[in-house]
């Protein structure tokens, strides 16, 4: 029986949360990642109160489209859900859902894993930390 992976890709303007995936009978992995915003300080700048994001909506996209692809060739992934958040996201809130379904789990894992990084490396998302000082930086890629 022949399954037609499924790709659930969005821009939300809400905190990102746990979508439940829809019952496919050939996955046996399911491997999940939430990437929230954390508390942290600054000498200069004092408390992080939030993260904002900004997007080149359409290329983001299509480039998250291009990844899901990949993930579907290179580790017969039978669902994957990218969910990421445009706007401003408080400290513990997720800004990012990442959710893949395959045969195994090491395949779902390596494919969450692949999917995060990539996204962080080469997605138009752009995220500016906001400070208490009301000052706003932004982060680059490493």
């Amino acid at each position: 029986m022949t399954t037609t992976p499924i790709v659930d890709i969005q821009l939300i303007t809400e905190p990102a949360i746990y979508v439940p995936p829809p019952v496919i009978a050939r996955a046996g992995g399911e491997a999940i990642f939430l990437g929230r915003t954390r508390e942290e300080s600054h000498e200069q700048f004092g408390k992080l109160l939030a993260l904002h994001y900004d997007a080149y909506q359409s290329m983001a996209i299509s480039r998250l489209n291009a990844l899901a692809q990949r993930t579907i060739t290179e580790n017969q992934c039978l669902y994957v859900c990218i969910h990421h958040t445009i706007g401003r996201v408080a400290i513990g809130e997720a800004s990012v859902f990442i959710q893949t379904l395959a045969p195994h789990r090491g395949q779902a894992f390596e494919a969450c894993r692949f999917l995060i990084d990539e996204l962080k490396n080469d997605v138009p998302i752009w995220k500016q930390e906001v400070w208490e000082s009301r000052d706003k930086t932004w982060v680059h890629p490493e």
